[in-house]
């Protein structure tokens, strides 16, 4: 299979270089593809520099739109599968493999990296909400998936044209509800994460209960009418 590996990075100078060199090292067989998206730091620099390959979206557009703009570039140039990788290093680049390994074996759609369904637990406010947004999406799919908010997600060639045509698709839980209720073949392998390697989150406790919020109205309401 032909993978892109796609990694937006909003001021990520502090990690981003790591993150390419960690990846290049452990999976050369795979492409990647770094979104800028609009940093006000050297994030943009240390592409250049490095020669990575990358582009540059001139204003901060959000993760959203910076992820489609890859996987505009992954349908565009015939992908058979496309990652989401976060630029802060808590993704383990040894893990794309096995990921790629099980949508081959069980002609899966999406690959989610979990690090729960072996039984690990989030704490705090992020472990309660991701208890809801599964329950939820058990609820309105009848599909079970143990962890609902991971980032790194992996997307079969049909989801990359989803995602690069259609409006309603997001690197975001409640899209991850929404496949599954469009009967989409979904599946979970184990991982370990670590954490941020560098900078600042803007997941704060304010800003996770919000989006929090924000994801769950939409599996419950909004994603009724797309």
């Amino acid at each position: 299979m032909r993978v892109l590996v796609i990694i937006p990075a909003y001021n990520e100078e502090e990690c981003l270089a790591g993150t390419v060199d960690s990846f290049v090292k452990e999976c050369p067989q795979f492409d990647y593809l770094v979104v800028n998206d609009g940093s006000k730091d050297s994030t943009g620099d240390i592409i250049a520099k490095n020669g990575y390959a990358g582009v540059n979206l001139p204003i901060n557009t959000g993760l959203t739109s910076a992820f489609r703009t890859g996987m505009k570039y992954a349908h565009r140039n015939g992908y058979d599968a496309a990652i989401q990788f976060d630029a802060d290093g808590q993704h383990i680049p040894t893990f794309i493999a096995p990921m790629v390994e099980a949508m081959e074996r069980e002609h899966a759609d999406v690959v989610i990296a979990s690090r729960l369904v072996n039984g690990g637990k989030l704490g705090g406010m992020r472990g309660v909400g991701s208890t809801m947004i599964s329950g939820l999406i058990k609820l309105t799919s009848g599909v079970r998936i143990t962890d609902p908010t991971s980032g790194m997600r992996l997307y079969s060639a049909r989801m990359i044209r989803n995602f690069a045509k259609d409006f309603d698709y997001a690197p975001e839980p409640d899209t991850i509800a929404l496949a599954a209720r469009q009967k989409y073949a979904i599946v979970e392998v184990p991982v370990t994460m670590q954490d941020r390697q560098g900078g600042e989150s803007y997941l704060k406790l304010s800003a996770i209960v919000k989006y929090m919020a924000r994801t769950i109205l939409s599996i419950v309401l909004f994603q009724w009418f797309r």
